[in-house]
């Protein structure tokens, strides 16, 4: 008898708790951030007005194997839904999703991330209009986390990232954006990146071949490249617009990515047969 008492308690709580929220059917975006865990998303449930019990959430997702399923990603909800169709809806996944797009990449590297994550139906005709799109834009394709749909166009994803550009970067002339696409690629930390844009920007100065390895032209040719050779971050941004002085020249990575200065060719070379020989 006690047993069967206990079960109808715990039914009627399940019951009472997994109803909708309101009658309200109207639609409600939920947004789970990378990392969120099935407790916080639980609790942010609660707090959007979707669900009544957090516990009752958590409980299932844990015990159905679910809460290291969830997908970052916007989601339509309802308070309208109980809890079963909340949690029906964010098993079958965002109807927005997390892409993100790294500082330094071309164009074409671009265009390959977005198919990965997105997968388009026609692949190809997604690449071929993202090119399409962004033959003058390198340097423009601001590399940041973007929430997009999973049928999103390549015109929405790139008129995306250049209104990302302009929010983001100040004014800066077609030159700079250049040099801050070779500091992007010649550089491995923040630090690094305005010691290295002065010494670039005193090369160019004193007339010097630029002889960076990530342009092979700039070591035949004097001047920058025409256009920008990829997409810089905003700290390469801003450390082409305030470059560092200092006393160097030349500068060397070594095989596990730190950074080597020197004054002089003698030194420089010395530093190629220290660290890279």
């Amino acid at each position: 008898m006690f047993l069967l008492a206990s079960f109808l308690a715990v039914f009627i709580f399940v019951y009472s708790q997994a109803k909708p929220v309101s009658k309200d059917t109207s639609a409600k975006y939920f947004l789970i951030l990378k990392g969120t865990s099935a407790s916080r998303v639980a609790n942010n449930l609660k707090e959007a007005g979707l669900i009544k019990s957090p516990f009752l959430f958590k409980a299932y997702m844990k015990f159905s194997a679910l809460a290291q399923k969830i997908q970052a990603g916007q989601y339509k909800l309802s308070s309208g839904y109980s809890l079963f169709k909340v949690i029906s809806e964010i098993n079958k996944g965002p109807i927005e999703v997390w892409v993100t797009i790294p500082e330094g990449l071309r164009r074409e590297q671009i265009a390959e991330k977005y198919i990965n994550v997105l997968h388009p139906l026609d692949a190809e005709a997604f690449r071929a209009d993202f090119l399409n799109l962004t033959k003058t834009k390198e340097g423009y394709l601001f590399p940041d986390t973007y929430l997009f749909p999973w049928d999103a166009s390549p015109s929405m994803i790139v008129a995306k990232m250049l209104a990302t550009f302009d929010q983001k970067v100040e004014e800066i002339t077609l030159d700079q954006l250049i040099m801050a696409s070779l500091v992007e690629e010649e550089t491995k930390t923040d630090l690094e990146r305005p010691i290295v844009a002065g010494i670039l920007y005193k090369r160019l100065k004193a007339g010097w071949l630029l002889q960076v390895d990530v342009a092979p032209e700039t070591y035949r040719e004097l001047g920058l490249p025409q256009t920008p050779i990829a997409n810089p971050g905003l700290i390469s941004i801003k450390a082409v617009i305030n470059p560092e002085e200092s006393p160097y020249w030349f500068y060397i990575h070594d095989s596990s990515g730190n950074i080597h200065y020197a004054k002089t060719l003698e030194e420089h070379n010395l530093n190629i047969s220290k660290y890279l020989k």
